[in-house]
């Protein structure tokens, strides 16, 4: 496990899995929205998202979640494994809205700086509208993995808690090739 590529749609689970994911494996962490947004909520042109996910994606070692699935079969292709948070929507609508209540005007650490956290019903409205298609989208990606990639269909929050407890446990007898500290 050298390269993690986390996908799954808004308030799924990524940026907080990804944290994880660095904390036991000690590989560096790229959040997609800090390559989306500029300081002040500004979104980045799309040449310029896909250039910096690509400097990202040539590195050595990360875990890389998130969007910007235009540069997804790339990604897929430098990645090891190949992770899907696929959470039902009620679970995903209710943690977006209670990470808005919790960190409501502060920046969050997987965002720029400049990007408070605030209410936005158009992206709501957003996650609500991509509801099958970003999943349809994400369900194609996950079943044409080349059968080289390791991937895990994460559905639940217990089954991302088994997940991380056992790669805890790989990383502490060397099972993965990552080295203990």
């Amino acid at each position: 496990m050298q390269r993690v590529m986390i996908i799954g749609q808004p308030g799924s689970g990524k940026s907080t899995l990804a944290r994880h994911l660095g904390d036991i494996t000690h590989l560096p962490v790229v959040h997609i929205d800090m390559i989306h947004w500029k300081s002040g909520w500004v979104e980045r042109a799309a040449a310029e998202k896909s250039k910096m996910t690509l400097d990202v994606i040539a590195r050595p070692t990360w875990v890389f979640e998130g969007g910007h699935s235009r540069t997804w079969p790339q990604r897929l292709e430098r990645a090891d494994t190949l992770i899907w948070l696929d959470m039902p929507l009620g679970l995903r609508l209710r943690r977006v809205l209670w990470r808005t209540l919790r960190d409501y005007g502060r920046v969050r650490p997987d965002l720029p700086e400049g990007c408070p956290e605030q209410f936005s019903a158009e992206f709501l409205s957003y996650i609500w509208r991509t509801r099958n298609t970003s999943r349809a989208a994400m369900h194609a990606l996950f079943d044409s993995a080349p059968a080289d990639k390791t991937r895990y269909h994460l559905t639940s929050p217990a089954s991302v808690r088994r997940f991380l407890e056992g790669l805890s446990e790989a990383v502490a007898i060397g099972n993965l090739g990552i080295p203990h500290r």
